[in-house]
């Protein structure tokens, strides 16, 4: 249980930790607004052209780093989250076992 313990604080840090890369990656370019849980599309929208690495490359290059960003920061929430549910049932065998 202890070892779940540091393991989830760990993980909370390191999820700060990206949540602040993204919010840094957002204050150097404006286009990308203030959101930290979606990514900038690198997709065809409808109605909104898609800025291509021959328009604008350092802007479409920090785009990509900050998407590695966002993706690192879901999977350790996905990390936590599967901790959580690990943790919650050492406990509950505890209290029912």
């Amino acid at each position: 249980m202890l070892i779940n313990i540091l393991m989830l604080s760990a993980l909370y840090i390191a999820f700060r930790w990206s949540v602040a890369w993204i919010k840094y990656f957002n204050n150097l370019d404006d286009r990308f607004g203030k959101s930290i849980w979606r990514w900038s599309y690198d997709y065809p929208v409808i109605g909104k052209r898609d800025i291509s690495i021959l328009d604008d490359k350092n802007f479409v290059l920090l785009r990509r780093k900050r998407n590695r960003a966002v993706t690192i920061m879901y999977w350790i929430a996905l990390l936590i989250f599967i901790l959580v549910n690990s943790m919650m049932s050492h406990i509950l065998i505890r209290i029912f076992g």
